[in-house]
């Protein structure tokens, strides 16, 4: 996945359609839906 903020991350959680929990390296963020700043690669 790729975020408009933290750059390149990888999905490592998904909680019901409600949020994604992504890995960006440094940290990992909880984003939650709609995804609009997530870019499938």
């Amino acid at each position: 996945m790729s975020h408009d903020k933290y750059g390149l991350g990888r999905v490592v959680g998904v909680e019901d359609d409600v949020a994604v929990l992504v890995d960006f390296g440094a940290e990992t963020y909880r984003i939650a839906a709609p995804y609009a700043k997530l870019t499938k690669l």
